[in-house]
């Protein structure tokens, strides 16, 4: 097996819910990414996906348990570091796209990359490049507004990756669209991670989307276990 890009250890996580008490949503989750490795995360709404996606994008802190990006413990890092970490290695893509109004299809995608120190110039061809890949090309001066929500999430691919992270988490990155659009994007999507080699762990309802990744694990009771 190839070197482990993303490794939870003993993840566990709970919430106060005032009068109803504590609920226990990780219960000690241990989940292994491989480098170029397409992992769907399955489970129930309210199961602890994005919990769990949170807590490996380093968005949120578990109660207890490690996480590891590309070797390196994340644990007891400081905000200033976990937020380098996080713009640096981690891309992120939700089931809703929240893409800057403002701002065209391709600025969305340069301005990451300014916030990390790459120039204007070499930030505005890699968007363009990238948008190219998942066949909006013709789309970068568009605001989201003017785009279908197939496009707008294509272009939210696109910002993910920008500053070419080793790990993609994405949360229901399909769940928005309609069956159709959702298998082209979905196309997308796998292209890009194919494309680059980088690792995806992406929770989905859809199983015929899970069943084309490379392994489905279930998070069942605070816990992965394979799917």
């Amino acid at each position: 097996m190839s070197e482990a890009m993303l490794r939870l250890t003993g993840i566990e996580k709970t919430y106060n819910k005032g009068q109803t008490g504590e609920v226990q949503v990780l219960a000690g989750a241990d989940l292994t990414l491989a480098k170029g490795e397409m992992v769907a995360l399955v489970a129930p709404s309210g199961a602890g996906k994005s919990t769990l996606l949170h807590i490996a994008g380093l968005l949120d802190v578990a109660d207890a348990g490690r996480v590891e990006i590309g070797g390196e413990d994340m644990t007891g890092l400081s905000d200033r570091r976990r937020t380098a970490v996080r713009r640096q290695e981690v891309g992120f893509v939700y089931q809703f796209h929240h893409l800057l109004p403002e701002f065209s299809a391709l600025e969305n995608i340069v301005l990451p990359q300014l916030a990390n120190g790459v120039a204007r110039k070499s930030a505005q061809a890699r968007a363009q490049e990238l948008l190219e890949q998942v066949g909006v090309g013709a789309r970068a001066g568009h605001r989201p507004s003017a785009m279908s929500g197939g496009e707008q999430q294509r272009v939210a691919f696109c910002r993910a990756l920008a500053n070419s992270p080793r790990v993609l988490l994405a949360d229901e990155p399909t769940g928005n669209l309609d069956p159709g659009t959702s298998d082209q994007v979905f196309g997308a999507l796998t292209g890009l991670v194919r494309g680059t080699g980088l690792s995806a762990l992406i929770a989905t309802h859809n199983l015929d989307l899970a069943a084309r990744m490379d392994r489905v694990v279930k998070l069942d009771q605070g816990q992965i276990v394979a799917g």
